[in-house]
C-alpha cells in the first residue's frame, strides 16, 4: 500500500502533460481534474476495478474541485458490469427530519429569498460518503484505505491550482459567498492569495480524510466528523441532527432502460429526473429522419427545442422522490407516449410554453456547479457518476475543523409550487419538502450499449437543468450524426427547458440564417455568457478500445492506460 501511495504522490506533484484525447484498452478515466483522473488510473493499475477507481476519483475531487466535488453533497451512479447487468445507485441528499413544507416562507406565505440557498437551512443530509461506502462494500475489490488515502495525500501536501480553480478563488462574488461563514472564510479566504500553479494545501480536510481512511465511511455519519457537522449546525442554526446522519440510507434501484434506434440506453431513475426526461426526449427524436437534417440547421434546433420543452413539462407534472409519489414511469418512457406528444409539434412554429401547460413566467438564474466523471476498466465494467453541492461551493458553509463544504440542495425542492429554484426550474407538489425525502435532480449519468449489450458510450454532465439536454445531444451527436466522441462532446450545444420560454445557445454556434428562421418561428433566443453548457466527460468503446473525451469547456482531463 505504501509503495502505491508514493507513486501517486509523485505523479500529482509533477503534473505530467496528458492529452485531453486519449485511448487505451486497460482502463480510462475522464474527470474534471487531472489529479483525480490519475488517481483512478493508478487504482486500476494496481488491481482495482472501475468501482474502486470511481471511489478514488470521488474523494480526489473533494480535494481538487471544492466548488463541486464534495464530501458534503450527494449524487448518482449508473454502473454496467462486465457480465452485462446494470444497476443505479442513489446517494442523493435527504431532507432533515425537522424540515417542513413551508420552512422557507414568511408568515404571509412569501418565499424568504436566500434561505434555501445560502443558509444552514439549505443543507440536505449528505450522501456522497455513504454512496462511496455502499458501492465499495458491494462491488469494490481493493481495501477501503487504498482508495481514500491518496486523497488524504492530495489535501495534506497540496496540488497546483489550475485555471478553473484560480478563476473561482479570485472571483469577487464567490469570495463574498465564502466570507459569510467563519469556517469557510478561514479555510478559503483569510490570509490567502491565489495564483495559477500555486500549491493549495487543506490541513483540516486532510485530517477528515485520514479519519475516513482509518475508520471507514461510517466515520462521517457516526464519528468525529459527524460531531463536527452537528457543531456546525448548532453554530449556524441548522436543523440536521445526529439521527439524520446515522439514519441516512443509500438506495440501489433498477435503472431507467429504453431503446434509441439500435442502442440500449441505461440512465438514472427518480429521485433523478434525468433518466425519465432523457427517455421522453430521445423517444420523440425517433420520429425524425436525420438523413434530412444537418447539424445545427433550423430543423435540428427547432425540433430538439420543441421536444425538450415538452419533456420538461412532464418533468414538472410527474416527477419527484419515488418513495413519496406515484410516478407512471413505464408510461412516460414508452414510445407510444412520446409519439403522441411529438404530434403536437409544428414544422414552422414554436408553441408558447404557457400553452403547453399552465404556469407562471419565471426568471432563469442558472447555476452549474456539479461534476461528472466516466470510467471503464480492463474487465469492461463501466461507471457513470455525477455528484454535486448544488450551487457554487454549495451553501458556502464549511464544517467546523473539517475543511469541507456543505451543500445547498434543499433549494432543489419545490420550496413553493411555481417558484423557481436557482436553476430556473419550477416544481410541483410532487417535489415538495418532506422529512427524509430526496429532492428532485437533473443529474443524468448514462451508459449506452449496442444491440448485443456491449458497452458503447459512457456520459453525463454538470449543468443544473441543462444536464439532460446536454446528455441527449451528446448521444444524438454520436448516433444520429455519426460523430467521433471528441466531436460529439465539443460540438456547440443549445438548451430549452419549457420555462423560461427561450433557447439558450452557446456563442458562435448558429449562423445568422438559422437564427433568423428560429426567430420567425417565434422562438426566443439568448446567448450563454459563460463557458458554455455542461462538461460532458465521456468515453466511447469500439472493438475493445476505449476512447476518452474530456470537455474543454471547463478544462477536464482524460487519462488512459
Amino acid at each position: 500500500m505504501k509503495i502505491i501511495f508514493k507513486i501517486i504522490l509523485i505523479t500529482q506533484l509533477v503534473f505530467p502533460f496528458i492529452s485531453s484525447d486519449v485511448s487505451g484498452n486497460n482502463g480510462l478515466v475522464v474527470s474534471s481534474k487531472i489529479q483525480a483522473s490519475e488517481i483512478g488510473i493508478n487504482i486500476m493499475k494496481n488491481g482495482g476495478n472501475a468501482i474502486d477507481a470511481a471511489i478514488g476519483v470521488c474523494f480526489a475531487l473533494s480535494v481538487t474541485h471544492p466548488s463541486a466535488g464534495n464530501l458534503g453533497g450527494g449524487g448518482f451512479a449508473v454502473i454496467k458490469f462486465s457480465d452485462g447487468s446494470s444497476t443505479a445507485i442513489d446517494f442523493r441528499e435527504t431532507a432533515p427530519y425537522l424540515s417542513s413544507e413551508n420552512m422557507y416562507l414568511d408568515e404571509n406565505g412569501n418565499v424568504i429569498e436566500g434561505l434555501s440557498t445560502s443558509s444552514s437551512l439549505s443543507v440536505g443530509v449528505p450522501g456522497t460518503v455513504a454512496g462511496m461506502g455502499y458501492i465499495h462494500d458491494k462491488y469494490g475489490t481493493l481495501p477501503w484505505e487504498d482508495l481514500v488515502y491518496p486523497s488524504f495525500l492530495l489535501a495534506k501536501y497540496g496540488f497546483k491550482l489550475d485555471q478553473h480553480n484560480y478563476y473561482l478563488f479570485n472571483n469577487p462574488s464567490l469570495i463574498n459567498k465564502l466570507s459569510t461563514d467563519k469556517e469557510s472564510y478561514r479555510t478559503f479566504v483569510e490570509n490567502k492569495t491565489y495564483k495559477l500553479n500555486d500549491l493549495f494545501i487543506q490541513e483540516d480536510l486532510a485530517e477528515t480524510l485520514l479519519r475516513i481512511t482509518k475508520f471507514g465511511y461510517q466515520e462521517f455519519y457516526l464519528g468525529q466528523t459527524a460531531d463536527n457537522i452537528i457543531s456546525c449546525m448548532n453554530r449556524t442554526n441548522g436543523i440536521i441532527t445526529l439521527e439524520d446522519l446515522s439514519n441516512y440510507k443509500v438506495n440501489e434501484l433498477n435503472p431507467i432502460e429504453f431503446k434509441y434506434r439500435d442502442y440500449n440506453i441505461i440512465s438514472m431513475p427518480p429521485s433523478s429526473s434525468g433518466g425519465v426526461t432523457l427517455a421522453i426526449i430521445l423517444n420523440q427524436l425517433e420520429n425524425l429522419d436525420f438523413s434530412n437534417i444537418m447539424f445545427q440547421d433550423y430543423k435540428h434546433v427547432h425540433y430538439k427545442s420543441e421536444i425538450s420543452k415538452r419533456a420538461y413539462v412532464d418533468r414538472y407534472k410527474y416527477l419527484g422522490d419515488i418513495n413519496f409519489v406515484d410516478i407512471p414511469i413505464d408510461y412516460l418512457i414508452s414510445q407510444n407516449y412520446a409519439d403522441s406528444i411529438f404530434q403536437t409539434i409544428s414544422d414552422t412554429l414554436s408553441m408558447p410554453s404557457a400553452e403547453l401547460y399552465d404556469s407562471i413566467k419565471i426568471s432563469n438564474n442558472e447555476s452549474e456547479e456539479t461534476t461528472h466523471y466516466s470510467i471503464v476498466d480492463k474487465f469492461g465494467n463501466c461507471v457513470s457518476i455525477t455528484t454535486t453541492l448544488n450551487g457554487w461551493f454549495g451553501s458556502g458553509i464549511v464544517v467546523d475543523d473539517s475543511g469541507f463544504l456543505l451543500n445547498n440542495e434543499m433549494d432543489d425542492f419545490s420550496i413553493k409550487p411555481g417558484h423557481p429554484n436557482m436553476y430556473g426550474i419550477i416544481g410541483s407538489e410532487k417535489n415538495s419538502i418532506k422529512p427524509n425525502k430526496r429532492m428532485l435532480s437533473s443529474m443524468t449519468p448514462t451508459i449506452v450499449s449496442t444491440s448485443d449489450n456491449s458497452p458503447f458510450l459512457i456520459t453525463g454532465s454538470p449543468g443544473g437543468s441543462t444536464i439532460i439536454t446536454t446528455v441527449a445531444q451528446v448521444i444524438s451527436n454520436v448516433i444520429d450524426f455519426n460523430m467521433e466522441i471528441k466531436d460529439a462532446v465539443e460540438s456547440k450545444r443549445f438548451h430549452q427547458q419549457w420555462f423560461p420560454d427561450l433557447i439558450q445557445i452557446e456563442k458562435n454556434s448558429l449562423n445568422t440564417e438559422v437564427i433568423n428562421k428560429l426567430i420567425d418561428a417565434k422562438h426566443n433566443l439568448i446567448y450563454r455568457s459563460d463557458t458554455g453548457l455542461g462538461e460532458a466527460n465521456s468515453i466511447m468503446i469500439i472493438d475493445d478500445i476505449y476512447y476518452g473525451a474530456s470537455d474543454s469547456r471547463r478544462g477536464a482531463k482524460a487519462v488512459a492506460y
